[in-house]
């Protein structure tokens, strides 16, 4: 399991004045095993909050004594909130460093939200929900030994940069910053800083404060950060050429969806030695990092040490080596299965990754949030206003749809009102930031459906794109 190197200085703080060193970090940890020892470590216990020292040492508890942990993301949705619940079983949460019935949390949820317990693949010490392609995400069941071989492979490629401090930028119940932003340079000795999030510019899942994030980081003198890739647009555009709050960086990881290569060689002019990286839930985070000694702009990385990845006949990319121990609610997957990642993609002759597409529909936003289309296209079809509805918008902040009316009377105030509707009922991530009409609708003979009138997507996607953006 995770080991703390003990050393006399900070290893986690809140970047306001409160700080454990190794040793206070340990007597933390004992008090909070105890609580922990009046639990069934096979009921998963949930753990919610913005981030914090706090939330930080009850996930290492969990760890440390074999819990099943359930990180709830404040991104999601009540609804999504309610299906997490009755998916795992949970009826406590670790909240503010105590131990509490979820009610008292999450008021909104049923008195009795599992029907039956909730049988865990062997192993399941963490189970992880994405933001979900629709609105009830499946949770990824992971053992600690998956996590820590991530950490362990990462902590290999990335130990020579000799990071000190390394300040949380994403929420900690994002699996990538919990796995490869706490545990790595926890691992190798250095300070977790971990404001709440509001502090550093982040609220929600996709509103960020570019300038407030640049102070933020010259503040903490931060050496390492995660980002995902609407967060590092931002910055980069926000930033000065050799911008002087970013000259404490040595190493800034981007991941969660593609980067776009103008945007890396933007972050080289302002000083931010960024790197991109790929990885899955379901293969406890990391598979592949672009490092200093090992760099090819365009490409995700080379696999870290024990993974491999390899092309199915289509181009799908498939990984081995860092298997989960299966979906909640599913049967456990064989041991050394190979992973469908569900991700086109190219690997060249000296093993760099390139990500070149996405197999289905699902639209991935800058902010990392996977959203099937199906999702609001569906709600805003539930209305009776609409013939047809098309939600665009992969790699962009936020979502855009393009409406045909069921008639003329269907006008704009009514289309605003029925948008504005489906919006309070969706998580932030998958509400429509633009809509545009298409009166003439999606037709064979306008090139936007196909014979048997299914929406031509990508079509839709490049017609309307100008005229959304604009609107």
């Amino acid at each position: 399991l995770l080991e703390i190197p003990s050393h006399q200085g900070r290893a986690l703080s809140d970047g306001a004045g409160r700080h454990f060193t190794p040793l206070e970090m340990e007597m933390r940890l004992a008090e909070m095993l105890q609580m922990l020892g009046e639990h069934d470590p096979q009921v998963p216990i949930g753990l919610v909050g913005d981030n914090s020292p706090e939330w930080v040492l009850a996930d290492l508890a969990m760890l440390r004594s074999g819990h099943c942990s359930v990180p709830i993301p404040a991104f999601f949705s009540s609804e999504q909130v309610i299906h997490l619940v009755a998916a795992t079983g949970m009826t406590q949460v670790f909240y503010n460093g105590g131990i509490v019935p979820v009610r008292r949390v999450f008021p909104y949820l049923p008195e009795v939200v599992a029907k039956a317990p909730v049988v865990l693949p062997p192993g399941t010490q963490k189970i992880t929900f994405t933001s979900g392609t629709t609105g009830n995400p499946k949770g990824v069941c992971l053992t600690a030994g998956q996590q820590m071989a991530t950490v362990k492979s990462l902590a290999e490629v990335l130990g020579k940069l000799g990071v000190k401090k390394h300040l949380s930028l994403l929420p900690l119940a994002v699996l990538l910053e919990n796995v490869a932003g706490i545990y790595v340079p926890l691992m190798l000795g250095a300070e977790c800083i971990v404001p709440p999030l509001g502090e550093i510019g982040l609220s929600g899942s996709s509103h960020f404060d570019a300038e407030r994030c640049l102070n933020a980081i010259a503040q903490h003198q931060a050496e390492s950060l995660i980002l995902l890739p609407q967060m590092l647009q931002a910055l980069v555009w926000q930033a000065s050429p050799a911008d002087p709050r970013l000259a404490s960086l040595k190493f800034v990881a981007v991941g969660g969806g593609v980067t776009p290569v103008r945007v890396l060689e933007r972050a080289a002019q302002v000083g931010m030695p960024v790197f991109e990286g790929y990885g899955l839930s379901e293969c406890a985070s990391v598979v592949s990092l672009n490092t200093p000694a090992a760099n090819r702009l365009g490409s995700v990385g080379k696999t870290l040490p024990g993974v491999k990845a390899r092309l199915a006949a289509d181009g799908e990319i498939e990984i081995q080596g860092r298997g989960y121990a299966g979906l909640l609610g599913e049967p456990p997957l064989a041991a050394q299965a190979w992973i469908s990642t569900g991700d086109l993609g190219e690997i060249d002759s000296d093993g760099f990754l390139r990500i070149t597409g996405r197999k289905k529909n699902v639209l991935i936003t800058s902010f990392a949030r996977n959203v099937s289309p199906e999702w609001p296209e569906g709600l805003l079809m539930e209305s009776g206003l609409l013939a047809q509805v098309v939600v665009i918008g992969d790699g962009e902040a936020q979502l855009r749809a393009v409406l045909v009316p069921r008639s003329a009377a269907v006008d704009q105030a009514a289309l605003d009102s029925l948008v504005g509707a489906i919006n309070a009922r969706l998580p932030d991530y998958a509400q429509i930031g633009q809509w545009v009409i298409c009166s003439e609708g999606f037709t064979k003979a306008n090139g936007l459906a196909t014979d048997n009138g299914r929406p031509r997507r990508e079509a839709i996607a490049s017609r309307f794109t100008q005229i959304t953006q604009e609107s």
